[in-house]
């Protein structure tokens, strides 16, 4: 039940009051968002924008995978497949929640005998190491969490420094609500208003000034692309919140891409990648779909997620590989995208299907995004 307001404690109602006019603003310029998708829905993808942007010549952009889809194979065993693929770049997990199965981090950085030995796996088989990642929680408000993954994003700086590799991928991290917080609180809603005031602690005493001095070592590193991957839990959750960081911090925060956290929140993907390429904000991209159950949408909303394939009946949604979620068309629509705004990096396949695990949902996202991509540039490529 609502209690009666006073001047430090704004009522729900005032406060809705106040903020109602500019969502209803938004409501009524905001474009046609996802429907209930099946692998041969496509959702629209193309309004607003002028035909004449999208004719080509087009770049290629290079097709690759990001590790953790291969965690029983040996780096040798995984090399292999990916070529066997027709793949040309991978995306490494150096630690953090990607782990470094595949990469030794510390090893690397200490015996450059070892790197050399490791990059030339890499090289024999043409294949590019396009970006590293250490998703993570470097403002946890365990110190000894929030320690860790800070120096795992160092140590993996200066592996990029010595690799030449350009892009960072990880998450913006999410801090507790207040100084004795011992764990995580993602805030979305500034009421009632101690989450507003949560949500401020936030981004002025950890978000910001944690980032403005990482963002400094990577430039004093010569990496100058820090991929946030838009993640529900973390601070970065959204292309609003993405940019907003990037204000605050510099232009070394960009966006890692991945359009599965985008479907379910509903926005256009053609128009997220035309609006972060427009800000020079588009440093990866995460190759994965989304699946939306509509009966269970209408139900219970789309924060109703499963963490099992038991639960996948109630779920309102579910990662999938690409072309499972969303047809061909509009995955046509998005690779089309990203060549319309010059994105100068590679896309990059994560599997975390349910249904297609491993290799197998590799292999088929693959397959859409060379035909698409083919299509695109009037070749087989």
């Amino acid at each position: 039940m609502e209690k009666p307001s006073n001047s430090r404690t704004p009522s729900r109602r005032k406060f809705l009051t106040a903020t109602g006019g500019v969502l209803a603003a938004a409501a009524a310029s905001r474009i046609s968002s996802a429907k209930a998708a099946s692998p041969s829905t496509s959702i629209q993808t193309n309004a607003g924008h002028n035909s004449s942007s999208s004719t080509g010549p087009w770049k290629k952009i290079p097709i690759g995978v990001f590790d953790p889809a291969f965690p029983d194979l040996s780096l040798d065993q995984m090399l292999d497949k990916v070529a066997g693929y027709g793949l040309e770049a991978m995306e490494i997990g150096t630690g953090g929640y990607p782990d470094n199965h595949h990469c030794p981090l510390n090893d690397l950085l200490a015996d450059p005998a070892k790197l050399k030995v490791w990059k030339k796996k890499f090289d024999d088989r043409k294949i590019v190491i396009g970006a590293l990642s250490c998703h993570g929680n470097p403002v946890h408000p365990d110190t000894k969490i929030a320690g860790r993954d800070a120096q795992t994003f160092r140590n993996t700086v200066l592996l990029a420094e010595k690799l030449g590799v350009q892009v960072i991928v990880g998450f913006s991290g999410c801090p507790g609500g207040s100084p004795t917080d011992t764990t995580p609180n993602w805030v979305t809603y500034r009421w009632p208003p101690e989450y507003g005031q949560a949500l401020d602690w936030q981004w002025k005493e950890k978000v910001v000034p944690y980032w403005k001095e990482a963002a400094k070592f990577a430039r004093e590193h010569n990496v100058h692309k820090l991929a946030f991957e838009m993640h529900p839990n973390f601070v970065v959750y959204n292309p609003r919140t993405l940019l907003r960081l990037r204000e605050a911090v510099g232009e070394e925060i960009g966006a890692n891409c991945d359009l599965s956290h985008l479907f379910w929140q509903g926005c256009n993907p053609v128009e997220v990648i035309h609006m972060l390429g427009k800000e020079g904000a588009l440093y990866h991209a995460h190759m994965k779909d989304t699946v939306m159950f509509q009966n269970n949408v209408d139900r219970y909303g789309v924060l109703n997620f499963a963490s099992s394939t038991e639960e996948l009946p109630q779920a309102s949604e579910t990662f999938r590989a690409v072309g499972y979620g969303h047809g061909a068309n509009t995955w046509k629509d998005i690779v089309r995208a990203y060549m319309e705004v010059g994105y100068d990096g590679f896309l990059s396949i994560e599997n975390e299907d349910p249904i297609l695990p491993g290799d197998v949902g590799v292999e088929r996202a693959a397959y859409v995004l060379r035909n698409v991509r083919a299509e695109l540039l009037g070749s087989q490529a």
